[in-house]
């Protein structure tokens, strides 16, 4: 049931985010509004009770800092991305996001994986390569955004493990929301301030008042619903069932919006986004089998 709704409110928040872009490409400013309607959700959770609060301690609230941070940055950047190139193209190139995990385990933590997980990340690396060579929607802003999001969530989750072991997993992703909210506003006003209000006077105009801002509290909805979703989800399986099932969702999502919008891919670029995709669950399999010979090493 988890997994179900999870696909099904990641599609449907790729598809309208999507469909806003296509008319509003102001992708700063929508990601904060994800980040503010799921501000108005979690506050109706902890109200009625539905999810239990959970004070944070000043020591805790220093060390969400970083991961906030990261989280706000790869999060626009991903919608930057969204906003430059066609949906799938973006979560092809998503599925990297293992490769940064691993260098950034090691340089972090000193974290050193078994050799099969490592041969994991080359049909990553070469499907990635291979859908990005035809990919009929490229642009380097979208390709060189998703890659940077890469990055900042592959840190983010490094720098998130450490204080899961303080909150439960829904609060922590509750906190790092608002904190990542307040990062995100400057962003929003550095790289579409001058131009926002032409922006949404057109967006009203196109759409109509109602219809933008239903667009923008649905997206919103989706966005923070399908990652609660996701966390109760990892709560139910194994680490390894919910990595394969995360490969997935990527499989439903970039199906699911090559139909919703008639995005024409090549032959070459859908062999190497399944390429991609089947390497990353591979990863997850192999990480999870080998856990017992990772190891840890002290870096000079």
């Amino acid at each position: 049931m988890y997994f179900g709704l999870w696909y099904f409110l990641n599609v449907q928040f790729n598809i309208i985010n999507k469909q806003i872009y296509n008319y509003f490409p102001f992708p700063w400013f929508v990601s904060a509004i994800h980040l503010a309607v799921g501000l108005l959700i979690m506050t109706f959770f902890w109200t009625t009770r539905l999810v239990k609060f959970e004070k944070p301690d000043s020591e805790f609230l220093k060390a969400v800092t970083l991961p906030s941070f990261l989280h706000a940055f790869g999060h626009c950047l991903t919608n930057v991305s969204f906003a430059a190139v066609a949906v799938s193209f973006t979560h092809t190139i998503k599925t990297l996001e293992p490769v940064f995990s691993a260098i950034g385990s090691y340089l972090v933590t000193g974290t050193v994986y078994a050799w099969p997980v490592y041969m994991a990340l080359v049909p990553i690396m070469g499907g990635v390569a291979l859908a990005s060579a035809t990919e009929l929607s490229f642009t380097w802003l979208g390709f060189s955004t998703a890659m940077a999001s890469n990055v900042a969530f592959s840190a983010r989750a490094i720098f998130s493990k450490k204080l899961m072991a303080k909150m439960s997993p829904l609060n922590l992703y509750n906190f790092v929301t608002i904190v990542s909210l307040l990062f995100c506003i400057p962003f929003v006003i550095a790289f579409e301030g001058s131009t926002l209000a032409a922006g949404i006077a057109k967006a009203v105009e196109l759409k109509g008042q109602k219809e933008f801002v239903l667009a923008l509290l649905k997206v919103g909805a989706f966005y923070h619903l399908y990652n609660q979703v996701a966390y109760q989800a990892l709560g139910k399986v194994e680490p390894v069932t919910h990595a394969v099932g995360n490969v997935g969702k990527r499989i439903f999502v970039i199906g699911f919006t090559i139909l919703a919008f008639g995005n024409k891919i090549s032959t070459q670029t859908a062999i190497g986004s399944a390429i991609a995709v089947v390497g990353a669950g591979l990863y997850g399999w192999l990480k999870a089998k080998y856990a017992a010979d990772t190891k840890t090493v002290k870096k000079a």
